[in-house]
């Protein structure tokens, strides 16, 4: 496991950006469970914030694709709804203690 973060630095109901060794995350912290993704959208493989650390809807219940408008569910990130609907973020494995946030990065390509 890698070390992504201090828990602290990834507040209830947030979403942050990571670059690690070039590959570029978001993590987005949902009812205390910390869920990371790479941040690509599936339907066109562009990155999905509009601002810096801005991947989540107005009301901060879906992760929103900034090109396309496409939403999916922080928990599993299935689109819900866009031009990919059906489709899924790809998920990294992470975990939480009390040293921090840790992150399985796959094999890059």
């Amino acid at each position: 496991m890698e070390y992504l973060c201090n828990g602290d630095d990834l507040a209830e109901g947030k979403s942050r950006g990571f670059d690690v060794d070039g590959l570029q995350l978001l993590a987005v912290r949902r009812a205390g469970q910390v869920h990371v993704y790479r941040n690509r959208c599936p339907h066109r493989g562009v990155p999905l914030e509009w601002h810096p650390d801005q991947f989540l809807d107005a009301r901060a219940s879906l992760i929103r694709c900034a090109t396309h408008g496409a939403l999916f569910l922080i928990e599993s990130g299935e689109c819900i709804a866009g031009p990919c609907e059906g489709k899924y973020l790809s998920a990294i494995d992470c975990g939480e203690d009390a040293q921090g946030i840790w992150i399985n990065p796959p094999e890059q390509d």
